[in-house]
């Protein structure tokens, strides 16, 4: 047992309940660092700090840095396996497997939850009722399909509240691509739902079926004369049919599964995930390790599933692992339950469907080759092809790269990461509060930032002065980023500007972009250092909104400081919901004792 100078953790760990629940580790700082479940808590956690245990360098480093721990009690091993995904998700403790997307893929989502649901891209799934499709890769595909969708199944794209009142249709109707139900007589809510369910099997990728059931639609409108009907059916089958004979895997047989497959070595992994819907391969989605503390396949593939089902919208029929789990019978309980028909978990050791497994290992590997050799090979020696493709004077040992980040011209930010040579440089990343700029003007905020930040090192340190300044966008942001530079008098500083939509190069003092091939090294290290900068920009972005100060009722409720409001409202979204939130939801967020004070607080104020 760790050093306890005051004998609480192991008055703790002695008094445990033989009973089901996840059990809550903490370091010195009251930082959560693991999560785990168990049917017995007192045999699981005792089972830690035994001296009899065998030797195990995560576990060992584990049970050296705990220095307390809490528990949560349930009624069964599914009720535990929810509570511990639910808090590996949200806390992110060092020594669990944290299932980060690498990327953040475009979906598509139907707001079935709306009586005349839309469909549009997003990058974020969120637990609020509608259905996600997706990832689609390339992001060029989602365009593609949600152009389709608009065009055939005509769906809404507004977001108005729709009941039937409107006086006239808006231009998306007379374009013939939206049904039209804000007026009354144009559209019945059964012929949106029909659409509606048409794209559902579009998107699940039942593409057999939707042609079979427009095919009838088609052969009836022909026998009742309605021709142009007819012919309409027809040209969604051919759309509907050249978007299936895309798809090159098929598997006969098979209806929807989830295949999971990894290549290791050493403390690096790559997991890849294949979506097979009616029989196709209709989306792929890549996670990455680069620093594993240990690595045992069941254990893995156990802490992974639940993470990414805790995530997932859907959940398929059939699920084909590389490795058997311990908890699988639990996992398939909570899985089915979910889902409300029987869900089963694999291994396959021979035949067709490991067959299958094989080929989804081996684009693991892929993955891992192109990740870890290709996007990120041996450092510099990327530099010197990135130099001679931009034409640059030196080489680009150092690397600063900007993004602006608001909402709608509010609370605009921005950020800055660094790569040395061929390596992103964490500890070195700067994030800035735009001052000066009111309003959606990315230009400005741009030259604010890249004044400021050169302005300060002219200033303090030259000596880190990068070789080459990148922005995130065209043409605008480049002459921005260039402006503020030359009225610092650093007119011979490099810089370039990557543009998202064509992947285009522009840099300074050369008229016509540069093109690198899709599978360039030094395209994917310049898409690298580009959403590095987003994604940092984004995320102070979201911070800066959440640190907004909103007066809150939580304020007078004994033991719930700033931490603990700012974790409640972003867990529940509003102070209603914390408001009617029973003692088993609040607890996991901000302890039992908390969470018992806000029970009695809302109580008292009824």
């Amino acid at each position: 047992m760790p050093e306890d100078p005051h004998g609480v953790l192991r008055q703790k760990v002695e008094n445990l309940p033989a009973s089901p629940g996840v059990y809550i580790f903490k370091n010195a700082q009251e930082a959560i660092v693991y999560v785990g479940k168990a049917l017995s808590l007192r045999n699981r956690v005792r089972s830690y700090f035994q001296e009899s245990r065998a030797p195990d360098p995560k576990t060992d480093r584990l049970v050296e840095e705990t220095a307390d721990l809490d528990y949560i009690l349930v009624d069964s091993e599914v009720e535990a396996l929810i509570l511990e995904s639910t808090l590996v998700k949200r806390h992110q403790p060092r020594y669990n497997v944290n299932l980060k997307d690498d990327k953040s893929f475009p979906y598509l989502k139907v707001t079935v939850q709306e009586d005349f649901p839309r469909v549009f891209i997003t990058r974020r799934i969120k637990g609020d009722g509608a259905l996600y499709f997706g990832p689609f890769l390339p992001a060029s595909h989602a365009r593609h399909t949600i152009r389709l969708i608009h065009r055939y199944f005509k769906l809404r794209t507004c977001s108005l509240s729709i009941d039937g009142s409107l006086p006239r249709p808006c231009l998306d109707f007379q374009m013939k691509r939206c049904l039209g139900p804000c007026v009354a007589g144009l559209c019945s809510k059964e012929e949106y739902a029909r659409a509606v369910e048409d794209v559902k099997l579009l998107l699940s990728g039942k593409t057999d079926r939707l042609i079979r059931e427009l095919a009838q639609r088609m052969e009836l409108a022909s026998e009742e004369l309605r021709y142009e009907a007819a012919a309409m059916y027809r040209d969604w089958i051919a759309v509907v049919r050249d978007m299936s004979e895309r798809q090159k895997m098929i598997l006969e047989g098979q209806v929807d599964a989830d295949l999971f497959g990894y290549y290791r070595e050493g403390r690096q992994l790559a997991l890849a995930v294949f979506a097979m819907r009616g029989g196709r391969v209709v989306g792929r989605r890549e996670f990455y390790w680069e620093d594993l503390l240990s690595f045992e396949a069941g254990e893995f593939f156990s802490a992974a599933l639940k993470q990414y089902y805790l995530r997932d919208t859907f959940t398929p029929k059939e699920i084909l692992i590389p490795a058997d789990i311990e908890d699988a019978e639990a996992l398939e309980a909570w899985l089915s339950d979910r889902k409300g028909s029987r869900v089963s978990m694999h291994s396959p050791k021979r035949g067709l469907k490991s067959g299958l497994l094989d080929l989804v290992m081996r684009n693991a590997r892929m993955l891992f080759e192109t990740r870890f050799r290709i996007l990120k090979p041996r450092g510099e020696e990327l530099l010197r092809p990135l130099q001679e493709a931009l034409g640059l004077a030196a080489l680009p040992r150092r690397i600063e790269t900007f993004d602006i980040s608001h909402t709608q011209g509010t609370n605009t930010v921005a950020s800055m990461v660094v790569c040395i040579g061929g390596e992103m440089k964490r500890s070195e990343y700067r994030k800035f509060k735009i001052e000066s700029v009111k309003g959606p003007d990315d230009f400005a905020a741009m030259r604010e930032v890249v004044h400021r930040r050169y302005e300060d090192l002219l200033e303090n340190d030259e000596s880190v002065i990068p070789d080459l300044v990148l922005v995130d966008g065209g043409r605008g942001q480049l002459s921005s980023a260039a402006s503020a530079l030359s009225d610092l008098g650093m007119e011979d500083q490099a810089v370039a500007a990557i543009a998202k939509k064509e992947e285009l190069l522009f840099v300074k003092g050369r008229e016509q972009p540069v093109v690198l091939p899709p599978d360039s090294p030094v395209l994917h290290l310049i898409q690298t250092m580009r959403d590095e900068a987003h994604r940092f920009a984004v995320s102070y972005h979201r911070k800066r909104l959440e640190m907004r100060d909103h007066s809150s009722e939580l304020d007078g409720v004994p033991g719930i400081g700033d931490v603990r409001r700012k974790v409640l409202l972003r867990a529940f979204g509003s102070l209603d919901r914390i408001r009617r939130a029973k003692f088993e939801e609040l607890a996991p967020y901000v302890g039992p004792k908390a969470a018992a004070k806000l029970i009695e607080y809302f109580e008292k104020l009824t």
